[in-house]
């Protein structure tokens, strides 16, 4: 038994040396891993000072170190006084670390005036800090779609216009975007438009549109200063005062005809009221040639007419029959001759 176990002992101790070296191994390797040692040592290398337990906060705090220890190389050696904890703060707010050192270090060289509390606050708010920054240096160009606009003669004129802006930091945070701008400059130009007596003049002198505008201060607050508008086209469009006034005439002339559609129609009932009241008469007059029989038995039993009078009264009613026969034919044969 003692035997075996010394053989047993002797066994471990042969494998003793591998087994330490593996433990190191992945000791490094986690401290490798957990400890970000070649993003330290490269922030030494450039004189950047960070320690390893700030290293390991970061990675405690869930911060990505290379998202905040790279930027803070590259202000470094820009010249910027910046430091870990502005960085950190500004990546845990949800910021771009990257993108905010980089404007820092164009409006740097550009001369532009920009602390890190306000490129922070810029690009929190959602805008591009880099390219504000770069719009200050290099002005952009906004084009608007054709704007009509009907001068006092009635003629539609359409132009189009390119706005020069340059972006304002300090309006930046707050300040209306670029569809304010393209809708103040809008109404600019129709206003411009509607104020000259004929098109022609317009026409003329397109820029008076492009001064009239810019005088008006539109860029009040805007994140962008306005630095020109150039009118680049001008087209005449419809003539808007003679389609108006055609359409009024027609909108009369359809007034017009319903008024008279109305009076036909009152004289169409009229018309049928009064064939109502003749029939009506008519009705009346039956009425009372049915009464005149019953007037006549009436005064025969009452002894006032005599059986003579009535044959006489009967031989007048068949004599006035006759002559109305006679008479009927003679027209009748005079319209023959005509034809």
């Amino acid at each position: 038994m003692f035997i075996l176990g010394s053989t047993n002992f002797n066994a471990i101790e042969d494998f003793l040396p591998i087994i330490i070296i593996g433990v190191i191994i992945i000791a490094v390797a986690i401290l490798f891993t957990f400890i970000p040692v070649t993003l330290w040592i490269s922030a030494l290398a450039a004189g950047v000072k960070v320690s390893i337990f700030t290293l390991v906060g970061m990675r405690l705090r869930r911060v990505v170190p290379a998202r905040v220890i790279n930027p803070l190389i590259k202000a470094h050696k820009a010249g910027l006084d910046v430091n870990t904890n502005q960085l950190e703060s500004h990546y845990l707010a949800g910021g771009n670390v990257d993108r905010v050192v980089n404007a820092l270090i164009a409006a740097q060289r550009a001369n532009i005036s920009l602390e890190f509390e306000r490129a922070a606050a810029i690009d929190l708010a959602g805008r591009d800090v880099l390219h504000a920054v770069q719009m200050s240096v290099n002005p952009k160009v906004i084009e608007t779609p054709f704007i009509a606009g009907i001068a006092m003669d009635g003629i539609e004129v359409k132009a189009k216009a390119r706005i020069t802006v340059r972006a304002n930091i300090d309006r930046l945070v707050g300040g209306a975007g670029e569809d304010t701008v393209i809708a103040r400059v809008g109404e600019g130009v129709v206003s411009t438009i509607g104020s000259a007596t004929t098109h022609k003049k317009v026409l003329e002198n397109p820029d008076s549109i492009s001064h009239n505008v810019l005088n008006r201060g539109l860029d009040a607050g805007t994140a962008f200063e306005i630095l020109s508008i150039d009118i680049a086209d001008v087209d005449v469009g419809k003539n808007i005062g003679a389609i108006l006034q055609t359409d009024q005439a027609e909108a009369d002339k359809n007034i017009a005809q319903a008024k008279a559609e109305e009076r036909r129609a009152m004289a169409v009932a009229q018309e049928q009221e009064m064939v109502a009241k003749v029939q009506e008469m008519r009705a009346k007059v039956v009425e009372a040639e049915a009464d005149v029989p019953r007037a006549l038995a009436e005064a025969l039993r009452s002894g006032n007419m005599g059986v003579m009078d009535y044959m006489n009264y009967k031989n007048i009613d068949a004599d006035t029959d006759m002559r109305d026969s006679i008479g009927k034919l003679s027209q009748d044969d005079s319209e023959s001759e005509d034809e």
